[in-house]
């Protein structure tokens, strides 16, 4: 049992995460100067930097290094760490994209409907089972995404991108067999080779922003290292100390801040129509949320029994 002091921390840590994440926007949202591929290459090559001073500082050099030969020679490790780093790198491009480009709120869905997706996923790859609550929740949810397609008049890739990405990155994460920091540390070292090699191009045609533009332009690149992995490093901490239920729960701190901010700071359209889409979509994560609490499983019990007259 995880002691009242420890599970304190770790709520600390998973809001602290969350929290971050709903607030990147404002970090991302002074780099509209630079293309989006730009921003994502000094994420990637800024991240891996950051990582290795973590390591260095947390003296876990001998470990990382011991560790690169077994991520070569066995290859389970090595395809989930692949596809990894170019799950996690194609969200980032997406996000970046998204919030430069006047779609935060779509992005926000996105990580609304991430749960379900990695749910959606368990059952298609790991052979996971549904109750009757859960099948309810995704039958909302998908009436909500529908009424948003509708209503755009276009399928809502970004944020349906957004949280496919993510949630393959989650289920290649779970195939992996490195800690937080070591597996963070290896997957943007191999897309850092070609974050430089964009980079190198990016130079040669004049169109690289970084010291090209403002010096805030370039502090703000060097520093997506350090906002990109303190949110990582505090939700593993917290992964260590509190249930998956509770960081569930939490999760939605970050969608919930960023939605706020699309709307209300930089003036996004809501119309009544996507408030109702998101309503669906809230209360599709509700009836998930609460889908394997005690009362719920007792409710679809005596519906059962009702059922067949028992």
């Amino acid at each position: 049992m995880k002691s009242q002091n420890e599970q304190t921390a770790g709520i600390w840590y998973a809001a602290l995460s969350y929290l971050m994440w709903g607030f990147l926007p404002l970090y991302w949202k002074p780099l509209q100067s630079a293309s989006s591929g730009d921003v994502l290459a000094h994420r990637i090559i800024w991240s891996f930097a950051f990582m290795l001073l973590i390591i260095v500082f947390m003296k876990r050099t001998s470990g990382f290094t011991g560790n690169l030969r077994r991520l070569f020679l066995d290859k389970k490790n090595f395809f989930a760490v692949l596809a990894s780093s170019l799950l996690i790198s194609a969200n980032w491009l997406i996000y970046i994209w998204a919030v430069n480009s006047n779609h935060v709120v779509e992005a926000s869905l996105g990580y609304y409907i991430n749960p379900l997706i990695s749910v959606l996923l368990g059952i298609i790859v790991l052979k996971e089972k549904l109750n009757a609550w859960q099948v309810v929740s995704f039958v909302v949810a998908l009436a909500g995404v529908g009424l948003l397609t509708f209503q755009y008049g276009r399928f809502p890739w970004v944020a349906l991108s957004l949280a496919l990405s993510f949630g393959l990155y989650g289920l290649a994460k779970k195939v992996g067999s490195f800690d937080s920091v070591t597996g963070l540390t290896y997957e943007t070292m191999f897309v850092t080779p070609l974050a430089l090699v964009y980079i190198f191009f990016a130079q040669q045609r004049g169109t690289e922003a970084f010291a090209a533009q403002s010096s805030t332009v370039t502090l703000l690149l060097m520093g997506a290292g350090v906002v990109t992995a303190i949110p990582l490093l505090c939700f593993a901490q917290a992964a260590k100390r509190i249930s998956l239920s509770m960081i569930g729960f939490l999760q939605y701190i970050a969608p919930t801040i960023m939605l706020i901010l699309g709307v209300f700071l930089y003036h996004e359209e809501f119309s009544r129509t996507r408030l109702f889409s998101f309503v669906l979509i809230w209360l599709a994560l509700i009836i998930f949320s609460f889908s394997k609490t005690r009362w719920l499983t007792r409710l679809q019990a005596k519906n059962k029994q009702k059922t067949y007259g028992m």
